[in-house]
């Protein structure tokens, strides 16, 4: 079992500042190193032939982090791979999984606090490099040793629960491929940004103006507290909701989208908040990000935070660039390939939750729409709305897909009226005739939530488990909450597992080819490639069947699209 001590938790940022281990509890030994670099390597290189020793297993709490340090340091770890945390993932996904809780959960031990030693947040804090090797050594080692009893304590527990087979053949080789992933970063165009930055900010003084022209005053549109006063005290747009505890008018995004038709201004004030968030949280907060020793972004991947199974990512949250507008689209515009031998290749997979829908409830309507081939909104609307296939409309395609989605997600006709912005009579209705065509997903829905009720937790097609433990709650939210969970997860969790075996599988296939190609990033469904000019006839076909077949004998078909470009955009 190994730790490392470090200056700061960016893993491609962060100096060694020491190395402890542990083969036997209550034993723990630290190896400080010094802030030379040349030094420091060349102590690190002494236990190279441990670390890099395939037939060592390495124990480890949160393993990926000390893995890419190592790898800065000129040493690859090799071997089995026992992360302590994403094990407890697997056997509590929505618990906490810090050491310090499991050290006190499983083992009754309170363990040194880092707090103690650099101090907390809001403190002005020190690093491990300012304090006294004698303090240090403590915690380390002591770190050390706590991981591997948590080790011996949770590796039965994975076993007893049958969750052997996805942690060695999915999450363990998963951390080497994020290993590799993170430390690779990816190269954004700066100058494309600072342009970019330019056009928001003249888009927004537009809005403003026009927003003030139709109130008739000035007003600070970031104020929830102002915009509420002006378009429901001095405007009159009808308000039909309770006020929030402060006795404010509420204004969050869901309540305006609501009263768009009311006035031009909701819509401006709408797209005035978009429009800042963009530009704070992305356009002038990625070139801040990039990494000084690389000149590229290296985004964090947690395996173990969604209880469903899918990975996030934070510095940055690639998941939530808001790509179904054009304005957050263009965000992409700023990932682009390493240097000109490279081109950036984007594969995902498509509309791969409904198609695990049809997998997972056996519906035979669903099935034979995808099996012949057809498009699924479409499919659904000639079935729903009794029209031929060839003569669907958009509109009636687009009423067909936000049902689809809906019924994925759990929600009901008045969030589907709201949506669609019809009578919830009429939404009713819509869901009723999708039900009388989708029996199978009916049935599905109902027995995934009975059999939840009985033993409950919902399993993936791989064997990830969720525990619902609100699923007999006598509270109608709280159980509403958690029978969606139980229909929903099955989907989301076997989609993770789909996408997460992909990359296990790629990174094994780039790894014995020695590709010069390398996968960058992980975004939903998904996967994006540095990918060598003289290499992509090659590696298209590799990386298509690889998300293919990464779950056999499936019944329904799983599709992939592909594109390349200069920048994460064209590609897409």
């Amino acid at each position: 079992c190994f730790d490392t001590e470090t200056t700061g938790i960016d893993a491609n940022d962060a100096e060694l500042v020491g190395i402890s281990f542990a083969y036997e509890v209550h034993k723990g030994y630290y190896i400080p190193i010094p802030a030379d670099q040349d030094a420091a390597r060349s102590i690190v290189a002494e236990f190279k032939g441990i670390l890099e020793n395939p037939k060592i297993e390495k124990i480890g709490q949160n393993i990926k982090y000390d893995c890419i340090i190592l790898k800065w340091y000129g040493v690859e770890v090799k071997g089995a791979l026992f992360d302590t945390m994403i094990a407890h993932y697997l056997l509590e996904p929505e618990l906490r999984h810090n050491m310090d809780y499991m050290a006190e959960t499983y083992l009754k031990y309170k363990p040194v606090s880092i707090t103690e030693l650099i101090g907390g947040k809001g403190k002005p804090q020190k690093t491990m490099r300012d304090v006294p090797v004698e303090q240090v050594k403590e915690y380390a080692a002591e770190d050390a040793d706590i991981t591997l009893q948590l080790k011996e304590y949770l590796a039965p527990k994975l076993e007893a629960e049958g969750l052997n087979a996805l942690y060695w053949e999915m999450e363990a080789p998963l951390v080497d491929a994020l290993v590799e992933l993170e430390y690779n970063g990816v190269r954004v165009d700066a100058d494309f940004l600072a342009e970019y930055s330019k056009e928001i900010t003249e888009q927004v003084l537009e809005l403003e103006s026009s927003i003030y022209k139709t109130a008739g005053a000035e007003f600070n549109i970031a104020s929830p507290k102002q915009v509420g006063e002006v378009l429901f005290d001095h405007m009159k747009i009808p308000y039909r909701w309770r006020k929030t505890k402060t006795g404010q008018y509420s204004t969050n995004e869901e309540k305006l989208a609501e009263l768009a038709h009311e006035s031009p201004i909701v819509s401006d004030i709408l797209r005035h908040r978009g429009l800042m968030k963009l530009k704070s949280t992305y356009v002038d907060a990625l070139p801040k990000m990039v990494n000084p020793k690389t000149g590229r972004i290296h985004s964090s991947f947690n395996q173990a935070l969604a209880a469903t199974g899918r990975l996030s990512s934070n510095n940055p949250n690639l998941q939530n660039i808001p790509i179904r507008t054009p304005e957050g689209a263009k965000v992409r515009e700023a990932f682009v390939p390493r240097n000109k031998d490279f081109v950036l290749l984007a594969a995902d997979y498509s509309q791969i939750e409904l198609r695990l829908i049809a997998e997972i409830s056996g519906d035979e309507a669903m099935l034979e729409a995808f099996g012949k081939g057809q498009d699924i909104h479409s499919a659904t609307a000639a079935r729903v709305f009794g029209v031929p296939y060839e003569e669907v409309t958009k509109e009636q395609r687009y009423r067909a897909k936000t049902v689809n989605f809906s019924i994925i997600y759990g929600a009901g006709s008045t969030n589907l009226s709201r949506q669609l912005d019809i009578k919830r009579a009429e939404a009713k209705e819509l869901i009723d005739n999708y039900f009388a065509q989708y029996q199978g997903l009916q049935r599905y829905m109902k027995e995934t939530v009975d059999n939840a009720r009985k033993l409950g937790y919902v399993k993936t097609l791989k064997g990830r488990r969720r525990y619902l433990r609100d699923i007999n709650s006598r509270n109608a939210v709280i159980r509403g909450h958690a029978e969606r969970n139980a229909i929903n997860t099955p989907i989301q969790g076997t989609a993770a597992d789909l996408i997460k075996l992909a990359m296990v599988n790629i990174h094994q296939a780039f790894q014995e080819a020695g590709f010069r190609s390398k996968m960058i990033l992980q975004v939903h469904d998904e996967l994006v490639f540095d990918a060598h000019r003289e290499e992509l006839d090659t590696i298209k076909p590799l990386i298509e069947e690889k998300m293919k077949t990464a779950l056999p004998g499936l019944k329904v078909p799983i599709l992939v699209g592909m594109g390349v470009g200069e920048n994460w955009l064209e590609a897409h």
